[in-house]
């Protein structure tokens, strides 16, 4: 899932307005534990750090809405949030068959949609059917086709849907037939792309239906206030069926872009959590008891525009990878126990081994830079632009980096920032030369971070295509053998780090939490996935 941590730097005089602005905007949430004054109640208020693009689970594709997304909609399993395995929650169990390729989940007859009607198994096959009708445009939608025919009818090869491995038992029994046998499907099942919508406030309400006065939730909370550049409020869902375990009434989702303002409305108890340590912040704040600085799954990398020149020509994008000190940007600027990435994996996941990735070697750079007809000055070379989402973190990156090109190649770059929503359209209309990005994994398996780049792949967004990677993936989702399968994707990462280099691995992340010391129930996991349905707030 891709990463958006949206930070920006302001003068010191706007900053000063914007914090009075916050003030009035969130008066009555004063910094007595989470409680509203005069009362017991349970309010947990956090920056979500962005507006969302949409609350609409098939069309999100960024960490910020996964993570409101997971507070009102629940699947048919969740990961543990100690130890990301799936675990029950619409689907009370299932039954895997001996080939390992049909499961079929029996759902709980208490699970309940917020407008009290049940939660069955029609509401799984409509919503996961809405995925694959190519008309919802769905940038996740290939994670539907480890399902029998699933691609077939996303690409209009079959048009009759009841050859879809989808099928309703009953109302509570809900099969689904795979392709190939899948070893993280019952992980990918907890994916936001695969979670319920209600068929009825979609078709009443159309783009409209994630309004707070249209939508209907089935998860742990349900919204009731959306205000644009400003907050989200979410509050108890008295119709979930694990209501009891719920202990928080309210959940206030601060939008603000900047992480400075966010960090100082935590230090002044007006907030009880983010995600995120400001760089600049980052030797100050890492010993407090607030921060909890763990181990992420997840990669921070440059898209290339391979469509754009230079950006055509391989050489030129293994020479910027190569002219890049990936070491010091992690001692000197991100400066909280990341580590330099050769490779688009991260190290750690079971069984996975990847291959060795390209070093630091700036003399080797100007030699490609060379060999591709730019010399090994670069007086030659077209004035490129990096964009990133607006980010202080992100900027001080670009910065460093654009002063690497410079003094290794001789080369010029502009740097831009851009809002969440901005980015986002720019990516997908490959609208760019060279983009920031991350990714976190969707599932604890190489598969989540190698088959993205597969052609025309929702999330490739980089114009690349291979034929012979597309057919080591799939090769790949078809092997039974775990230990050739995980050599096929050894195979593949290799010819998209070390021949093709779309991409530019830069750091492998950390989890940087700030969080209240009275915030109980919270986890720190390799995912950085937060269900706020087992926090607490201690009085």
């Amino acid at each position: 899932m891709s990463k958006g941590r949206m930070l920006k730097s302001v003068r010191v005089v706007f900053s000063f307005i914007f914090l009075i602005s916050v003030s009035m905007i969130f008066a009555g949430c004063n910094g007595d534990a989470g409680k509203s004054e005069g009362s017991g109640e349970q309010l947990f208020r956090f920056n979500l750090a962005t507006e969302p693009e949409t609350l609409d689970p098939a069309l999100m594709t960024g960490s910020p809405e996964f993570t409101a997304a997971m507070q009102l909609f629940e699947g048919l399993v969740v990961n543990d949030p100690n130890t990301l395995e799936p675990i029950p929650a619409v689907a009370k169990k299932w039954d895997i068959s001996d080939d390992g390729l049909v499961y079929t989940f029996y759902l709980r007859d208490d699970a309940k949609w917020s407008n009290g009607d049940p939660v069955t198994a029609n509401d799984f096959y409509y919503s996961w059917k809405r995925v694959l009708e190519p008309e919802t445009v769905s940038e996740y939608v290939y994670q539907l086709f480890y399902v029998r025919n699933a691609k077939k009818y996303y690409e209009r090869k079959i048009t009759d849907f009841n050859e879809v491995g989808l099928e309703v038992i009953d109302d509570y029994t809900f099969r689904v037939t795979l392709e190939n046998p899948t070893a993280f499907w019952l992980d990918l099942v907890a994916f936001h792309t695969l979670l319920p919508v209600n068929r009825k406030a979609v078709e009443e309400h159309g783009v409209k239906w994630t309004r707070p006065e249209n939508i209907i939730c089935n998860g742990p909370f349900m919204l009731t206030e959306w205000v644009p550049k400003a907050h989200i409020t979410m509050v108890k869902n008295p119709n979930y069926y694990d209501s009891g375990a719920v202990k928080l009434d309210k959940i206030i989702a601060y939008t603000i872009e900047d992480n400075i303002t966010s960090l100082q409305m935590l230090e002044a108890g007006e907030s009880d959590w983010m995600n995120t340590i400001p760089i600049t912040h980052i030797d100050k704040m890492k010993n407090k008891p607030e921060a909890h600085i763990t181990p992420m799954m997840t990669t921070y990398y440059y898209r290339f525009n391979v469509k754009k020149k230079p950006l055509d020509d391989k050489r030129v994008r293994m020479a910027l990878n190569l002219a890049v000190d990936k070491q010091t940007i992690v001692d000197y600027v991100t400066k909280a126990g990341q580590t330099p990435a050769t490779t688009f994996v991260p190290p750690g996941i079971p069984g996975y081994n990847p291959p060795p990735g390209p070093e630091y070697n700036p003399e080797k750079a100007r030699q490609l830079l060379a060999e591709a007809g730019y010399g090994p000055d670069g007086k030659k070379f077209p004035e490129l632009q990096i964009i990133y989402n607006t980010s202080e973190g992100h900027k001080k990156i670009a910065e460093t980096i654009q002063q690497m090109w410079m003094d290794e190649l001789g080369i010029r770059v502009q740097l831009h920032n851009v809002e969440w929503k901005v980015y986002l359209k720019n990516l997908q209309a490959l609208d760019y030369d060279i983009a920031r990005a991350a990714w976190i994994a969707d599932y604890t398996d190489p598969n989540t971070f190698l088959d993205m780049w597969v052609t025309d792949g929702g999330n490739n967004q980089t114009g690349w295509s291979s034929a012979k990677y597309d057919g080591l993936i799939e090769s790949a989702a078809s092997e039974l053998d775990p230990v050739k399968r995980m050599e096929i994707m050894k195979e593949a990462e290799d010819l998209l780090i070390n021949d093709e280099m779309p991409i530019m691995p830069i750091y492998f992340y950390v989890n940087t939490n700030l969080v209240k010391t009275y915030v109980k129930g919270m986890s720190f996991n390799l995912r950085d996935l937060h269900p706020l349905k087992y926090v607490w707030l201690e009085k």
